[in-house]
């Protein structure tokens, strides 16, 4: 069976996404490497970790939240560790369990990087575009969404409640 190709209008705006999937991580990436020696990764996180209850998530949560697996992520949260920036602990109520927390000291660097960070992302996205383009690339992308995580399993957090 013959694929259906795209169109000239269809692959100029899958060329688009793709170039701006391909070029954005790394832009932020470069930026919070620059101003706070951390890596893109590094920085969500931190966030996710300074947005939770008591700054404290189990590891598995962590990783549906930064959607990584939980070697990647334990590896991370080990380099964290190492920085005084992330605690790890040993969960009361199920040996089996871990939970990372978020020390002074990380508290004090998402705080100290979070300005920095947002200046990259008004430059580099937000200001670029119009108040009805980014209601649209909201409503593209959480259509994008809906087939690619449908149930919300790795997204949840980036969807408002």
């Amino acid at each position: 069976m013959e694929p259906e190709w795209l169109d000239e209008r269809e692959y100029a705006a899958w060329l688009r996404l793709i170039a701006v999937v391909e070029l954005l991580p790394g832009v932020l990436d470069t930026q919070l490497r620059r101003d706070a020696g951390l890596s893109h990764f590094d920085y969500l996180v931190l966030a996710m970790l300074s947005e939770a209850p008591d700054r404290t998530l189990r590891m598995s949560a962590l990783a549906g939240r930064t959607s990584s697996t939980l070697p990647r992520l334990s590896h991370v949260v080990g380099r964290l560790e190492g920085r005084g920036l992330v605690e790890r602990r040993p969960a009361l109520e199920d040996r089996r369990a871990t939970y990372a927390v978020l020390t002074d000291e990380g508290w004090a660097k998402v705080v100290a990087t979070a300005p920095g960070h947002l200046d990259a992302v008004r430059h580099h996205v937000i200001d670029a575009l119009s108040g009805d383009q980014l209601d649209q690339l909201r409503d593209i992308s959480e259509a994008l969404l809906q087939r690619i995580d449908p149930e919300g399993e790795r997204t949840a957090n980036y969807r408002p409640s």
